[in-house]
């Protein structure tokens, strides 16, 4: 867990934007531009994909991500790889300290398997990025959705090797903060998860700021 505060001033942002709870978020990212994820009011998780703005072929690649640097979970100085083995994002600054890799998104199928039935109906990060992706009319669809980061989430991993979903590791106002080195095309689901503790069942906002190059 690396702690580090960031120097960038919000009146600065070009880009200043509250996603509310359960809502996507779809935006594109420069080379050389930040963007801040704001937890408003603690322990919310953000499920977000990258992709190569002009090639969404080339996406974030979690193997990659975990592989290159010998650890499951991100933080600053953490650096995000594609498909293609080529640098993403650079996690410049960071008050939270760890961020998943490995949960996943939350689906009508893995709701109803991992809860109840019943489940099946309820609002979650799969039809988020699927509703994302319709509205922008690119041409992506749900071929395009891969393993994602969890922002904020809290997922342990047990000795026999499982995954406990567990109480978040956030508090109201922590943020990631993260440098693009290609133009990325950025997809947010903002967790509606009511079933687990990841958000102590109450999913928040989040603020999504982003900064020109100095």
């Amino acid at each position: 867990m690396t702690l580090k505060e960031s120097t960038l001033d919000p009146a600065k942002a070009v880009h200043d934007e509250v996603v509310a709870a359960g809502e996507p978020w779809l935006h594109p990212l420069r080379r050389g531009q930040i963007l801040r994820i704001v937890d408003l009011e603690g322990n919310q998780a953000v499920d977000t994909l990258f992709y190569n703005a002009h090639h969404p072929s080339e996406r974030y690649s979690a193997v990659d991500t975990i592989r290159r640097q010998g650890r499951l979970y991100l933080t600053a100085g953490s650096r995000l790889y594609s498909t293609e083995g080529n640098p993403m994002l650079t996690i410049t600054a960071d008050t939270c300290g760890r961020h998943d890799t490995l949960g996943g998104a939350c689906a009508a199928e893995s709701n109803q398997v991992r809860y109840a039935l019943d489940k099946r109906h309820m609002h979650n990060c799969r039809d988020s990025f699927l509703c994302a992706l319709g509205r922008a009319d690119n041409g992506m669809t749900k071929r395009d959705l891969t393993s994602n980061i969890n922002f904020f989430m809290n997922v342990p991993v047990t000795p026999e090797g499982g995954l406990t979903f567990a109480d978040g590791v956030s508090e109201a106002g922590k943020y990631v903060e993260m440098r693009a080195e290609m133009d990325v095309m950025v997809l947010v689901s903002n967790c509606p998860q009511l079933n687990n503790p990841c958000n102590a069942y109450n999913p928040t906002p989040v603020r999504m700021l982003i900064w020109d190059p100095a």
